[in-house]
């Protein structure tokens, strides 16, 4: 399956085009404009998809690159500019100063961090609202040092005399600081004033409305066509089949797989709650089958792999019990879209689990994916608004690959039983604190490590396992949260007492990045 431009950008929708060049701030500029409730979307510089009526403004993003650098990214702007409202962000501030003839050079000072503009143009729509002295983020090696005639500043720092600028005669902006990252302290201001007021985005993408332009989208597409759906438990699929449930009814047909590497007693609670929302689903228990595949693999993409492969075998057998399918739905979301089609193209390892990337070709079903606009926690929003169990929409992201990437080395029933206790016991023990909701996800790894213990008179020779939990607000980047010790000390009491093979338990406090939330 390849990506196409035509595929994402909403016809009808009001719409903010954000043009990428790297940055990896990018996608929060994204999210602060959907909090608007404006729709946007992330396209590479150098994909610049048809601009149709529907465009209202155009944001250019940050970049690593310098704008003197040889390979600079070069936007095609001569159909946006002058035509749309536009604003440049860092690095696309500072290329369309430099396109103009202004003079960009590498700041004598590097200005990182925290600043504040000393200098607002009040009358400038842009910087309406916006209060003295008030707090921004830098994070540039460039700066303006000239403007090009047609300029005028809008803003400064102390040390910062071109902070913000406005082209005369049009609605072009560009402003040096970041108002997507939390530390603009007025950014979401700066933002709506060029959203809403500047580019007259009236902020009517609602959960609301989106379930019913999708519904709507899906008839149309679909007509009476059978469709196939692998759930997964997880948000995104159960968000994905009830919306397509309400589309097309009967003629979806869900399979939900047993693989073996699900947590403790999941795969009958799930498919379980399937049946009580009405959905249409075969249960299918082939976990014999994944264990087999897996013997002696260690490697984590292997493994990734080998669970990816089996899984399409086993799908592809029950659906072709059903007769005439003509189309697959995939839960994928938009952080999946954006990554496969990034400035630098598709990642050097895109994990195997993730839907985009394609099917076998012996599949030869086309693809129908109803969330991959959104966001993870605009999907978490459309399933309450479709009223959803809380239960399924809050449940912490899982793998795809299940346990399987939580069991480090080779994957064995007998390695998944013990860490399906474990798990059991920490999540059981998060829900009953309140500590569950508080966090992003949580999750207990099985390290390939043994270590001495002592137990009564005796000592031991046992596993070490390793829990994890983290704070986020999309899985981009996380922290370790804080959970305070004597629930740790409970915990690992627990795990230790009631659980036979294992006698050491340790916490993950690191952060992404460095490392991963996984820990393969």
């Amino acid at each position: 399956m390849s990506f196409r431009e035509s595929d994402y950008l909403c016809d009808m929708q009001e719409t903010i085009l954000i043009l990428d060049f790297g940055s990896q701030y990018t996608q929060l500029i994204a999210r602060r404009v959907r909090e608007l409730n404006v729709y946007c979307e992330i396209h590479p510089f150098n994909k610049i998809p048809e601009l149709t009526e529907n465009i209202k403004g155009v944001i250019l993003s940050g970049s690593p690159f310098s704008v003197k650098d040889a390979e600079a990214p070069v936007p095609d702007l001569r159909g946006i500019r002058g035509k749309y409202p536009l604003l440049g962000v860092c690095y696309g501030a500072q290329f369309l100063a430099q396109n103009d003839g202004g003079d960009v050079m590498p700041s004598e000072i590097r200005e990182y961090g925290r600043a504040n503009l000393a200098y607002i143009d009040t009358a400038c729509p842009l910087m309406k609202s916006l209060s003295p002295d008030s707090q921004v983020w830098m994070s540039h090696g460039d700066t303006i040092l000239e403007l090009p005639e047609s300029f005028e500043v809008i803003a400064s720092t102390e040390n910062v005399k071109v902070a913000g600028y406005k082209v005369k005669e049009e609605q072009t902006f560009g402003i040096q600081f970041h108002p997507e990252v939390f530390h603009s302290v007025e950014g979401p201001q700066l933002l709506k004033n060029f959203v809403v007021n500047i580019c007259g985005c009236h902020q009517d993408w609602t959960p609301d409305s989106f379930i019913e332009t999708t519904i709507n989208d899906l008839r149309q597409k679909l007509g009476n066509d059978k469709v196939i759906l692998g759930l997964s438990g997880g948000v995104d699929s159960s968000v994905a089949a009830v919306l397509l449930h309400k589309a097309i009814g009967k003629n979806l047909y869900c399979i939900f797989v047993d693989n073996g590497l699900l947590r403790k007693g999941e795969y009958k609670d799930v498919l379980h709650s399937y049946k009580d929302m009405g959905l249409n689903v075969k249960g299918v228990d082939a976990s014999k089958e994944f264990y087999a595949a897996l013997k002696g693999i260690e490697d984590p993409e292997a493994k990734r792999k080998a669970i990816g492969k089996t899984f399409i075998e086993i799908f592809d057998k029950e659906a072709h019990l059903i007769s005439d399918v003509k189309w697959l739905a995939q839960g994928t979301i938009y952080p999946d879209v954006i990554e496969s089609v990034s400035v630098k193209g598709p990642s050097a390892t895109i994990k195997s689990h993730h839907n985009v990337g394609g099917l076998p070709d012996y599949m030869k079903l086309k693809v129908v994916e109803p969330l991959n606009t959104l966001f993870k926690d605009e999907v978490r929003k459309i399933g309450s608004a479709l009223e959803m169990s809380p239960e399924i929409l809050n449940r912490h992201p899982f793998p795809g690959p299940g346990l399987g990437i939580r069991i480090l080395g080779e994957v064995t029933a007998e390695k998944v039983k013990l860490l399906q206790e474990v798990d059991s016991i920490y999540i059981s023990e998060l829900k009953k604190s309140g500590w569950y909701d508080k966090v992003w996800q949580a999750l207990a790894v099985l390290l390939p490590v043994q270590s001495v213990g002592v137990m009564g008179d005796e000592r031991t020779y046992e596993n070490a396992v390793a829990l994890r939990a983290v704070g986020s607000t999309d899985g981009m980047t996380a922290d370790w949260s804080h959970l305070p010790y004597s629930l740790l000390a409970d915990i690992s009491n627990q795990i230790i007492n009631k659980i036979k093979g294992v006698n050491r338990v340790v916490y993950d406090i690191s952060s992404k990045p460095p490392a991963t939330i996984e820990w393969e």
